[in-house]
């Protein structure tokens, strides 16, 4: 158990309060680790469509567009709620898919179970948000990513032995754990008080603190945020509460989905074959998997001693960079196509150092500023919003590819995703706050 004197600033309407205490980061870390179940069975999820058919992954990214609005408005009834009514009916969905004698039934579950991961991805990030100590937030909020990345890795590795009714039998029983643990997971402190329920709220904190913080101040903070900012009923006062943070967020998201790496997932089998000759296609999946893997544990291990943005524009800058040299190597290559030296080496940079720096940066910290950014009365409203429209972009960005590859060339397409990422670069230093160490409220009051 971690135990630290620690002294963070949060703004009240009277001014700054000092909340200090020593606060012990086990509860929160094990209730990161009960919901990070959901991000595993997203990630067990999403192997096993890969493996057997590009058509059942498009079916599940359309289900999660129309999940996200809807997990959104649940999450107002509860973060802790919402992620047990999403994981259950989850968890049936594999067990249908196990028992399924018709094309007709996996394309339903693989539409279904897309709609409830979006709500249960949705509901973990907004939950870990807001129970997180600032000092460790970014960690914890890095752990739903790599718990993800890690079903994936496990679903193709499982592949290997199990056949795909029998790993997704192992898939549904992810969801299913979730649900138990969480009877034993306090509600988010937040949206206790939110609801008026402050000594639930005050018992939460006990739970996620420890028994040696001191918790006054910081409930004493939280009803303070309530009682002056209360939920505007004007469309108008609405729009301009969710307009700044909306703005960035769907910004991040934008850059995120276009930032080249559905290329760079398209051309990974074949550079993978270039380059090592024999490699078969699930080997260059699982290795890719594993630098996946890795740098979102990297990333979880820095975003909070180095803050979100540098990471962010380090790892835009290195996104540049690779997808601008890839497209170089292959407008290189197909106006010499007779004289090109063995140089498969420089493709095979292009994705690992890509690779690295997506799942470094943009990847895991865009989802948690989404979590950051939006104050707590609109945060579930807020946060659908961003989702639904980053889920829009993934299904556009799948979708657009081939056609600027067909109108521009591979390097012609590969160079307008690096445009793109320099554009997300500016947008990056001009546009996105710095929230390392910051309390929720103090970043909301600082809006």
């Amino acid at each position: 158990m971690t135990r630290d004197i620690y002294t963070h600033t949060v703004a009240g309407p009277g001014g700054q309060f000092f909340v200090t205490g020593k606060p012990e980061y086990m509860g929160q870390v094990l209730a990161s680790l009960a919901v990070s179940l959901g991000p595993l069975a997203a990630g067990l999820g999403k192997g096993i469509h890969g493996q057997q058919a590009s058509w059942l992954a498009s079916l599940s990214l359309l289900g999660a567009l129309f999940g996200a609005p809807l997990g959104g408005l649940a999450v107002r009834w509860g973060r802790r709620r919402t992620l047990v009514l999403a994981g259950a009916p989850l968890s049936i969905c594999w067990i249908i898919t196990v028992f399924a004698v018709s094309v007709e039934v996996m394309c339903f579950a693989a539409f279904i179970s897309g709609f409830l991961v979006a709500i249960v991805q949705l509901s973990a990030q907004v939950y870990v948000s807001e129970i997180a100590a600032p000092s460790i937030r970014g960690g914890l909020s890095a752990l739903l990513k790599v718990a993800g990345h890690a079903g994936v890795l496990v679903a193709f590795a499982a592949g290997a032995f199990l056949d795909w009714r029998q790993l997704a039998g192992l898939i549904s029983l992810a969801p299913a754990a979730m649900c138990i643990v969480l009877w034993k997971v306090p509600e988010s402190p937040g949206w206790l008080v939110l609801r008026g329920q402050d000594d639930e709220a005050e018992k939460a904190l006990r739970w996620l603190r420890g028994d040696t913080a001191d918790l006054q101040l910081e409930l004493a903070v939280l009803q303070a945020h309530v009682i002056t900012r209360p939920v505007p009923t004007n469309p108008r006062l609405l729009i301009e509460a969710l307009r700044t943070p909306a703005l960035i967020a769907c910004g991040l998201m934008f850059f995120q989905r276009f930032s080249g790496a559905n290329a760079f997932n398209f051309y990974v089998v074949s550079v993978f074959k270039e380059t090592f000759g024999g490699t078969n296609p699930h080997s260059a999946a699982v290795a890719v998997a594993v630098v996946q893997l890795l740098s979102s544990l990297l990333s979880g291990l820095l975003v909070d001693s180095a803050g979100r943005l540098p990471l962010l524009v380090a790892s835009s800058v290195l996104m540049t960079l690779a997808l601008a040299s890839f497209g170089s190597f292959a407008y290189y290559e197909e106006a010499n196509p007779k004289t090109v030296p063995n140089l498969d080496w420089i493709p095979l940079l292009c994705v690992l150092v890509f690779t690295v720096a997506f799942s470094l940066g943009i990847s895991p910290i865009s989802w948690l500023l989404v979590s950051e950014l939006f104050s707590l009365e609109h945060r579930g409203l807020g946060t659908a919003l961003a989702t639904s429209f980053s889920y829009l972009c993934a299904f556009i960005g799948v979708k657009t590819f081939v056609d600027f590859q067909e109108l521009l060339g591979l390097h012609g397409a590969f160079w307008l995703y690096a445009f793109i990422s320099i554009c997300g670069l500016c947008f990056i230093v001009c546009c996105v706050p710095e929230t390392k160490g910051r309390d929720l409220t103090e970043i909301d009051t600082a809006r």
